[in-house]
């Protein structure tokens, strides 16, 4: 447990600590899917310049590799959370965006085989690291709310597997985010 508490501060403190400056925050939801599987979220975003922002998000990924993975069937699912760099193109956080996140899941995957024609099942609990580089385009309605589709490219590592390995490899993930943004001048 002390591992994880370290774990947090180290990777959440940087954005704590940018709180006081006068910048935008933004906070909402947000929605990736991939070929393997969706994952929905609670995302924080908080300046830290003019164009730069730390990204924060907690969310839960269902998980359905089916026959691309090490097993005939593979299904599950798992909580994890983000933390991430993004960077605007253009001033005020407008338009085009690139950003750095990396993914940290604790999934559980149900898997089934078939094996001399008999089916063997298990379940295996893994360990995900998922490093992404996200391109989006932030389009701002009104005073507050942003929407900003994205394009994601990753490579899922699973890092600690208890049970039979299952699928990982390179991902791509097409998304939104829907966000409110709070200024303070």
């Amino acid at each position: 447990m002390k591992t994880i508490s370290n774990l947090f501060i180290f990777l959440f403190l940087p954005t704590l600590s940018c709180f006081g400056q006068k910048r935008a925050m933004d906070y909402g939801i947000e929605f990736q899917a991939y070929p393997t599987g969706l994952i929905p979220g609670l995302r924080f975003e908080k300046s830290f310049s003019q164009r730069d922002l730390y990204t924060a998000r907690l969310g839960y990924q269902i998980i359905d590799h089916r026959n691309l993975g090490e097993h005939n069937k593979e299904t599950g699912y798992g909580w994890g959370g983000t933390v991430g760099y993004k960077h605007y193109f253009g001033k005020y956080f407008r338009g085009a965006n690139l950003g750095v996140r990396t993914d940290l899941w604790r999934n559980s995957i149900d898997w089934e085989s078939q094996l001399d024609g008999s089916v063997i099942k298990g379940n295996s609990s893994i360990r995900v690291v998922q490093p992404t580089i996200e391109f989006g385009w932030a389009l701002l309605f009104g005073e507050n709310t942003v929407f900003t589709p994205t394009a994601a490219f990753g490579f899922e590592i699973n890092v600690r597997t208890v049970g039979e390995k299952t699928g990982e490899g390179p991902v791509i993930l097409a998304g939104f985010t829907l966000v409110h943004r709070y200024r303070r001048h």
